[in-house]
């Protein structure tokens, strides 16, 4: 399977001095099994227990949850594994199917704590409502598709993904080499992040095969609806499901969900979609100072979906267009390439804890302006635009460094070259990584 950034987080947590049971978490088929599995090759003994498949095991947590009985009969159940601590991974995949498992995590931390334990699960949030989450005791790592990098490597372009990594933007890329990269990122516009999607691509370079992973994971996603969402919520969730791609990167309002939904009706259902990972909100904030979320507005928001190729799978596109003519398309699809930045900066954030997006505006009738995304980068705000075409003029970031006068710089990604004028700094949108947490630059680096 693909080198992933989490790789990287699984091998430190592997052996760092207080390592806790890990929360491996994320949406449905982002990779999460697959790199536990990695991980557990690593090990003397991997022992696995999927609770979807393994329905009857759960009754091993309901009867108490004293860590060493678990852990014996855990071993017994699994034909005679070993399970000894220092030696063994011991990994609980779809652990919502079983809630106690959950708890018994805490009594493994206090009473084994020499033993790892890793558990997962794509509905993961849903369960931690009925049982909560063993506060102090456990750890967490956030998974996203793969990103533009790791997708390079994944398709055996190593040495592009390192000559972006290491590229300082002082001089660009000459022209066909820039070109070369904008080309691959039209390719992955086209293919996306999800592993499955990326592993079609590479084992058959034939496209269809990978639009056609997009269609049965966008099916598996309305599939999963029923499991999360109360009875009467079904509808209203798929309502949203369906309508959101149309919405991507635009600010949203409940009124313009066709259907004869309320926001109080429709507001608890997004909620679910963003619980489940397949939704991300991009916040609203003012931006004035460090962490963001301290003034975002929760009521004002614009969202993303979980993989831009998913988004216009959705929405019926033409997804081979993004092959012959990829300058024209980030053109033509100026939401896709917004989405496009907005996935890249999650995959860029520290993956301890869940990552949030945010944009900033000037409501002011006289003078609207708008900034993209913000960015906390080495302890400053950074305004980010995405500029689909070749606009220059980035009124809306002069508006932000006007209000905000302490802001370093600003970042415009678009399909030009590096260049740099005054306090903006423009890059090509092969070069989102360049905004990467200090951790998560060690994983990029890893990668190669």
């Amino acid at each position: 399977m693909f080198k992933r950034l989490i790789d990287w987080h699984l091998k430190t947590w592997k052996t760092h001095k207080y390592r806790k049971p890990l929360l491996l978490r994320g949406a449905r088929q982002v990779g999460k099994t697959h790199a536990v599995r990695a991980l557990g090759k690593t090990f003397h003994h991997f022992v696995e227990i999927n609770f979807e498949l393994a329905k009857d095991a759960k009754a091993i947590f309901e009867k108490n949850l004293d860590p060493k009985r678990i852990v014996r009969e855990l071993g017994v159940y699994a034909d005679g594994a070993k399970i000894r601590p220092g030696e063994t991974l011991l990994f609980f995949d779809e652990i919502q199917e079983a809630p106690e498992a959950i708890l018994a995590l805490r009594y493994l931390y206090e009473h084994m704590p020499d033993l790892h334990v890793i558990a997962a699960g794509s509905l993961f949030d849903f369960a931690l409502e009925q049982v909560g989450l063993p506060v102090g005791r456990v750890s967490s790592l956030y998974m996203y598709p793969m990103s533009f990098i790791e997708y390079l490597v994944a398709c055996g372009q190593e040495e592009s993904a390192r000559a972006i990594l290491n590229h300082s933007g002082k001089e660009p890329f000459s022209e066909p080499v820039h070109d070369k990269l904008i080309e691959r990122v039209g390719e992955y516009c086209a293919i996306g992040g999800m592993p499955e999607a990326v592993v079609k691509w590479v084992a058959e370079k034939n496209a269809k095969e990978s639009f056609q992973v997009h269609h049965n994971l966008i099916a598996s996603y309305r599939q999963d609806i029923e499991k999360y969402a109360a009875k009467y919520q079904i509808e209203p969730v798929e309502t949203l499901f369906r309508q959101i791609p149309h919405m991507v990167a635009e600010e949203f309002h409940y009124k313009n969900i066709h259907g004869e939904y309320r926001k109080r009706e429709l507001a608890p259902c997004l909620e679910l979609l963003c619980k489940a990972n397949v939704v991300h909100k991009v916040y609203h904030s003012a931006g004035n100072g460090i962490p963001l979320g301290a003034e975002a507005n929760l009521e004002w928001f614009k969202l993303i979906l979980v993989d831009i190729a998913l988004t216009q799978a959705s929405l019926g596109f033409d997804l081979s267009t993004w092959f012959s003519e990829p300058g024209l398309e980030f053109i033509n699809r100026g939401a896709i390439a917004e989405a496009f930045v907005g996935q890249e900066l999650l995959c860029c954030a520290h993956p301890q804890q869940k990552a949030d997006l945010y944009f900033w505006k000037r409501p002011a009738k006289s003078s609207q302006a708008e900034v993209d995304f913000l960015y906390e980068h080495n302890r400053a705000i950074i305004p980010v635009e995405v500029k689909h075409g070749d606009g220059r003029t980035l009124r809306s970031m002069q508006r932000f460094f006007e209000t905000h006068p302490h802001t370093p710089y600003g970042i415009r990604f678009c399909k030009q070259p590096h260049s740099r004028w005054e306090k903006i700094d423009s890059r090509p949108l092969y070069s989102v990584s360049s905004l990467a947490h200090e951790e998560q630059r060690l994983a990029l680096e890893a990668l190669l």
